[in-house]
């Protein structure tokens, strides 16, 4: 696996978030993969929440300054890179001011869901894959965590599906307990419609809940890891009926089944 490349794109990344089961995963697993000589790259939103001085951001001019099409509408991207201390890992933000500029990740001050999280949903996917195109950084891997992350491999597979940088990128979707209650807007379908995205392909997306978004992540990925030590029935079901290379639950400190897993899966034709 040395000088192979993987992708870590999380919509939670410690130290830059407070330390969640999504957040310290995506964290560990991609450190593992860099002490292993693997080359990583790890993309997150840029929340509001983040202290951009304490961590050292900074915009990255060259790869800024495209606009994203989000349901008509058009949205500038903005990218800033951080170093993680000690690690020498770059982590890249993508960061637009509409979408997040607020003081919070995922929901107001009476917790609930922001109505645009399905806008920041699309905006995330395109924007990291934008990104990677424009830094021309082909990954072996491709490894999703987290709800506001799984747009991307329905973006990868659909929207992307002819774009010869990731021809040979295998997608990898880790499942956690770690939801939201209740349902994104519906108009998301609508939205992704918009992108002429194929109808009966995001017709699970008629109601936008959790489990339906991340099966549709599952759908569209090549292998699944189970995030968590238990999951939602629902989604524990519909993996174990999935035909999709699988790794079962490892903890924090395991890294050799996740490295077997990414070898056994780079050798798939």
């Amino acid at each position: 696996m040395k000088d192979k490349r993987i992708l870590y794109v999380s919509s939670e990344v410690v130290p830059y978030l407070p330390e969640t089961e999504i957040a310290s995963t995506a964290f560990n697993v991609a450190k593992k993969a860099h002490g292993n000589g693997i080359q990583t790259r790890i993309f997150m939103p840029r929340f509001g929440v983040i202290n951009e001085r304490r961590h050292q951001l900074h915009e990255v001019i060259r790869l800024s300054g495209m606009n994203l099409i989000i349901n008509d509408m058009d949205m500038p991207l903005i990218i800033k890179v951080a170093s993680i201390p000690k690690e020498r890992m770059q982590v890249y933000f993508i960061d637009n001011d509409e979408y997040f500029k607020r003081k919070a990740v995922f929901t107001d001050e009476d917790d609930q869901l922001f109505s645009d999280n399905d806008e920041r949903a699309i905006f995330f996917a395109k924007g990291v894959i934008e990104t990677v195109k424009k830094l021309n950084w082909a990954p072996d891997i491709i490894h999703v965590h987290g709800w506001m992350a799984s747009l991307l491999p329905l973006y990868l597979k659909e929207y992307y599906g002819e774009e010869p940088l990731f021809a040979e990128s295998k997608i990898v979707t880790s499942v956690y307990d770690n939801g939201f209650e209740g349902a994104l807007n519906k108009e998301l379908l609508d939205k992704l419609k918009f992108d002429k995205l194929d109808e009966s392909i995001i017709s699970s997306l008629e109601t936008p809940s959790y489990p339906n978004i991340i099966k549709c992540a599952i759908d569209n990925s090549d292998a699944i890891v189970q995030g968590s030590d238990s999951l939602p029935e629902e989604l524990q079901d519909y993996i174990s009926g999935s035909s999709t290379h699988q790794l079962s639950f490892q903890h924090e400190d395991s890294f050799d089944p996740y490295l077997n897993f990414y070898k056994e899966l780079i050798s798939q034709e």
